[in-house]
């Protein structure tokens, strides 16, 4: 394992979301799908903590998501307030991978979900995957070592 890789999974970056009536579904569980978008919530805020919202500003080139997993655990139901911790697992040449961690605060911090993305650095103008810049993989190897 390189230098870089040994430096990730640290979860430098978590966001509380208070769990609204209306994310709950028929079956008076909190559905699945809101979940996916806790998980992108906290993915944002890693994006921009790490100068990558920044990057996609400037230059078009950014994330796009190519594959998703998530697993889940117990039951949310309202009123609850739930904590995603999100780190990034792995850097690669262009993709690179996100672990979550959805903790409940109804069930005193306890994983309700985990969840884990693939994503691939991306030039928007030419629709192709590009070489994750050097002073980005520093960027995120930062920020992973400020959890600690």
């Amino acid at each position: 394992m390189d230098e870089l890789q040994e430096g990730l999974g640290s979860w430098p970056i978590s966001c509380e979301v208070v769990v609204q009536w209306g994310d709950m579904d028929a079956f008076n569980h909190v559905n699945h799908t809101v979940f996916l978008t806790w998980m992108e919530t906290a993915r944002m805020r890693y994006f921009s903590s790490c100068g990558l919202i920044e990057l996609m500003d400037e230059t078009g080139i950014g994330p796009i998501l190519a594959g998703l997993r998530a697993d889940y655990l117990h039951p949310v139901t309202f009123p609850d307030i739930i904590t995603v911790h999100t780190t990034v697992t792995r850097i690669g040449a262009s993709s690179f991978d996100m672990g979550y961690r959805v903790t409940s605060s109804a069930r005193d911090g306890e994983a309700v979900a985990t969840g884990t993305v693939f994503g691939v650095l991306y030039d928007y103008k030419s629709g192709k995957s590009v070489q994750i810049p050097e002073e980005l993989k520093s960027r995120v190897l930062e920020l992973e070592s400020s959890s600690g």
